[in-house]
């Protein structure tokens, strides 16, 4: 069986404002990319998915668009962007775009007429309505960004309904000719060349047409993000929003081998309705984020896999992530130690993996100081360990001036310990993260069973989880220490093919932290 490239491939998320300055301006930028793809293409990896490079304000560093169409000039232009997706495909690799369809930023050509008038074409365009009786925003939704969902426009005498930011204004998706504007924006990129979108928030799509309030989240305290003083029960994942994703599907299906990730944060059974049906698919890959919601132990970790593997509907194919540049560092979360073993279960696992930028260097907790900080998440909500930007540091690439990433300032810090975390540096070691990552990418190039094969769970107690892979008549296990003791295992007669570790492991231990995959030999 021959499986599409976005089953058997890996993903690399490059933050694009943090990979490589071509101009000093201490941001990074389209050429950048272009001069670090050698890097790459080192990795094994499949596809590039950059998060936006639309024109946009900034008020969400990108998530805030003013022109679907064109390319932000702090990255480049339409040109910069074509050498880029040249140079991307002659090296084999694909090339995904982070698609911001829920909202466009309040400076859009579009809201900035939607807002002129109440009888503008296009003021249905977004979300419009009137003051609750006595005054005050039409229901309790609560912005993500903490506050009201609603904006007051005294100009038209209404408000206007925003998920994020009221710098970004949410799109009226029941609008037959926004959507069909919107749908034009995917042929455009599609045509341009792309390979796929990264779908942003597609479970906000559609909102429940009469505005009803949401529950109240009983359980709510003030350390907790405002967004969740209800549930968005009303506010997120419609009915009608299905639909939607899967004409978004037939689009790219007429395009052929292009691929649809949808970010989506819900339960398994109602995560796994946006894959759709045989009949009419939705989006390839609904994106899984499990591995970075729940806690960090085998008994959970085993649990987790197999009720997410029995939502998946026969046709639905899996897929890991384990950093993003809305989480925390991976090493981070639970040291680097376990972000070794963290790597082998991500790129070990069945379904497609998506990597970001920096994770395969184990960059850890960088601490941003409170002037240096960007992210209107932590500037709104202070302390509540919501900030972003943590994630967004520029990438180190060797031991010059700011970690070869620029010669301005860097926009954001970078990690302090740069001079000996970076790419060069951790290229030279034969123990190094990079090191492991490049091994694991090609392990399971080597071996299909790793990226394709069946998913038998054989353990998960006592800090230990052990599986096995299967497929095309070969056999592999992987075996991994989530805890700092010695665990005694049962494998049979083996070949140890990788450890997280170095040295030579003894048979039927596990050392400290110590992630194995090996090849049955009886």
């Amino acid at each position: 069986m021959i499986r599409p490239w976005w089953e058997t491939g890996v993903i690399y998320q490059i933050y694009p404002r943090s990979f490589q300055d071509s101009d000093g301006d201490g941001i990074g930028d389209l050429a950048g990319i272009e001069h670090r793809l050698d890097y790459v293409e080192s990795l094994g990896v499949d596809a590039i998915w950059l998060s936006p490079i639309f024109p946009s304000p900034m008020a969400d560093f990108g998530y805030d668009v003013s022109n679907y169409c064109g390319i932000e000039p702090m990255f480049g232009d339409l040109a910069a962007f074509d050498r880029l997706l040249v140079s991307i495909h002659a090296r084999g690799l694909k090339l995904i775009l982070d698609l911001v369809p829920n909202h466009s930023s309040d400076q859009h050509p579009w809201f900035v007429e939607s807002r002129s008038s109440r009888n503008n074409p296009k003021r249905d365009w977004y979300i419009w309505a009137d003051a609750a009786p006595g005054g005050g925003p039409p229901n309790n939704w609560e912005s993500d960004f903490a506050g009201s969902s609603w904006e007051w426009d005294a100009a038209t005498e209404q408000y206007y309904l925003h998920a994020f930011l009221r710098e970004q204004p949410d799109l009226n998706w029941r609008n037959s000719e926004l959507k069909a504007a919107m749908f034009d924006v995917m042929r455009f990129w599609f045509e341009r060349g792309v390979d796929g979108f990264r779908i942003d928030v597609l479970w906000h799509i559609v909102k429940a047409a009469a505005f009803p309030d949401n529950p109240v989240n009983p359980d709510w305290t003030p350390l907790m993000n405002a967004r969740d003083r209800v549930f968005q029960s009303y506010s997120t994942d419609q009915p009608e929003a299905h639909a939607i994703s899967a004409e978004m599907r037939a689009i790219a299906d007429d395009y052929g081998g292009r691929v649809l990730i949808g970010e989506i944060f819900l339960p398994n059974e109602r995560h796994a309705r946006w894959f759709g049906t045989p009949e009419q698919p939705q989006v390839h890959l609904p994106f899984n984020f499990q591995l970075i919601e729940n806690d960090w132990n085998a008994e959970r970790l085993g649990h987790l896999i197999v009720d997410y593997e029995t939502s998946l509907p026969s046709f639905g194919w899996p897929n890991w992530v384990l950093g993003s540049h809305d989480a925390p560092r991976i090493a981070a979360r639970i040291g680097e130690s376990q972000a070794r073993v963290a790597a082998m279960l991500l790129l070990t696992l069945r379904g497609t993996p998506a990597l970001f930028q920096g994770d395969e260097l184990g960059i850890g907790k960088v601490d941003i100081p409170a002037e240096r900080v960007r992210d209107p998440q932590e500037l709104r909500q202070p302390g509540r360990g919501l900030g972003r930007d943590r994630s967004r540091t520029p990438m180190p690439w060797d031991c010059s001036q700011n970690a070869g990433f620029s010669t301005g300032e860097p926009w954001l810090p970078i990690n302090a310990d740069w001079p000996t975390r970076n790419v060069e540096t951790q290229g030279a070691d034969d123990g190094s993260m990079l090191k492991l990552y490049r091994d694991l990418v090609g392990l399971r190039r080597a071996h299909s069973p790793l990226n394709a094969g069946d998913f038998a769970l054989i353990r998960a107690s006592e800090n230990v989880l052990i599986y096995e892979r299967r497929g095309g008549g070969k056999h592999f296990i992987v075996a991994l220490n989530l805890s700092e003791e010695v665990r005694r295992v049962t494998l049979p007669n083996c070949e140890v093919l990788l450890s997280t570790l170095s040295g030579v492991p003894e048979p039927g231990m596990l050392r400290p932290n110590e992630g194995l995959i090996v090849k049955p030999t009886s």
